[in-house]
Formats: C-alpha cells, structure tokens, sequence
C-alpha cells in the first residue's frame, strides 16, 4: 500500500464520522481528498464520492434508527424527490467545466454554514412537527438533488438545514434523518455520472469500508452531543472546508499569497470570538406580571 493510498484511506475515516455525526459533510470532505490527495480528475473524485457518501450513508443511518432519530415519511419523500434532481444534475454536469462546479459548490457550503451558525431565531416556544408538508419537502428534495448532481455532495450540508432550519426538526433528527436523503440522492446522482465518467473501483471500495467504519463511530457520538454545538459544529465544519475549497480556484498567484491566507486566518478568528459573544449574551429572563388576588377574598392558612 502506498503512502498515498494509505492517506486517503486514513482520511475516510473522517468522512464516515462526519456523516454519522453531522449528518453531512461527508462530500465536503470527500471531494478534496479525492481530488488533492487521491489526485483523482474532478469529475472522476465527485462521482467516486457519491458513491461512497451513498453507500456510507445508508449503513450509518442504522444507529440513528435504533435510536428513534430518523422521520421516515420525510425521509424517503425527500429522498425520491431529490433523486430525480441529482440524476438530471449528474447528466448536466457533463456539459460545465470543473472549475466552475468547485466555485459553485465552495460558495453553497459557505452560504449554509452562514444559516446554521445563526440559527433559528424563531424556533424556541414552536412546537416540533412529527412530520414536514409533502409539498415543501418535494419542493427542496428536487432543488437539493440538482445541487447534489452537479457539484457531487451528497446533499447534507443542504439538506440538515432544511430540515433544521426550515422545518423545525430537532438536530439530531435532522441529522438521522438526512442519512436517508443523503444515500438515495447520491447513487441517483452517481447513475448520471457513469454516463460519462470511469470510476476506480478498487479505490473507491477501499475509501468506502474506511467511511462505513467512521458512520458508526460518528452515529454513537451523535446522541451524546447537545444539539445547538452539534448545528455550531457542522456550521463552522463547512466554513472551513468552504474556504479551502473556494482558495484551490483561485489564480496560482493569489492561491500561494501568505497575506491572503493571514486576511482569511484573521477574519475568521474575528467571526468566531464574534459568534461566542454573541451566544453568551442570554435575554433576560421573561417575568409574568403578578395576578391580583380577587376581592373579598380569604386567605387561609
């Protein structure tokens, strides 16, 4: 086994305890390994990461099904909706350069990650739906799955926010239930990528045990982590592997500039001492006005 191999190998881990955690990221982190590590063409590493996203997603959903995590109707509803998108995504995707997939894939995640770390400014005192409305859930699993084809992620980082943010899920019903969408979108988008793309088989087998082993570990963890750092958490994953992404499409002059790298460093330091002040600032607590006792009224003791 060569370095190499045994790096990307390695690395995969990650990718499953992302998905069993967060319920995404796992092509956030799939295609930059695949393409800077693996040294995998774009189009090869996007369509090699769905398959292992979709295949590691549909065994980490099962700790999270064991713990009454997942909306099932939701689920699948979202799931047969975005698969229709991701294969016309994947067909699509053959006619737009590389570069520009990258970009626009790097610019969702940051965009997203925006959302999650803000949150819900609305969501205490809501009561959480057993189930979403059928036409919403079509209306963004179709949207979502033509993002999924096109730029190869499996949807999570777009998918738990719908779900989260839009829908009022709890997080780690977000979570376990994206696992669902997630699996079926990718292999729908897979399947439009095989029109046009050859996958290394050998490789993307072994990249794939290494991710199935991570989902478990990262679906045993998901439970025991409160769910505002674990939307915290996913928020500021994405931001990072946003940038970096967004960075590699950048002209060699900008891309190697250790003052760009300093002002990103920077900026991003300022955001998070931003966001931790902001979380520690609690409204004070809601007092009821005292009710009068009614007159005429005896006291006893």
């Amino acid at each position: 086994m060569t370095a190499t191999l045994a790096l990307t190998i390695g690395l995969a881990v990650l990718i499953g305890v992302s998905l069993g955690l967060l319920g995404g990221g796992g092509s956030i982190l799939a295609v930059p390994l695949l393409v800077y590590v693996a040294d995998l063409p774009p189009k090869e590493a996007i369509a090699t990461s769905l398959l292992v996203v979709g295949a590691t997603s549909a065994v980490g959903v099962i700790p999270h099904a064991r713990a009454h995590r997942v909306r099932w109707r939701t689920g699948l509803i979202f799931g047969f909706a975005g698969m229709t998108g991701a294969y016309a995504g994947g067909r699509l995707a053959e006619f737009i350069p590389a570069g520009f997939l990258l970009t626009a894939f790097a610019v969702m995640m940051l965009a997203t990650a925006i959302a999650m770390i803000r949150g819900r400014r609305d969501a205490e005192g809501r009561p959480v739906p057993h189930e979403l409305p059928v036409l919403r859930v079509v209306l963004d699993g179709v949207v979502v799955g033509l993002v999924t084809g096109l730029v190869g992620a499996g949807g999570g980082f777009l998918v738990v926010p719908a779900l989260a943010l839009l829908g009022g899920l709890p997080m780690p019903v977000a979570v376990g239930t994206s696992l669902v969408v997630i699996a079926m979108k990718s292999l729908a988008g897979l399947a439009g990528y095989l029109s046009s793309v050859s996958i290394n088989w050998g490789l993307a087998a072994a990249v794939t045990v290494a991710a199935i082993a991570g989902s478990l570990v990262g679906g045993r963890l998901a439970g025991r982590i409160p769910a505002d750092i674990l939307r915290k958490a996913f928020g500021w994953f994405v931001v990072v592997m946003g940038v970096f992404v967004l960075g590699q499409q950048l002209p060699e002059g900008l891309r190697t500039s250790p003052l760009l790298w300093t002002g990103v460093g920077v900026a991003a330091a300022v955001t998070v001492a931003l966001t931790v002040l902001r979380g520690r600032r609690k409204p004070e607590p809601r007092r009821e006005p005292a009710v009068p006792a009614p007159v005429g009224s005896v006291s006893r003791h």
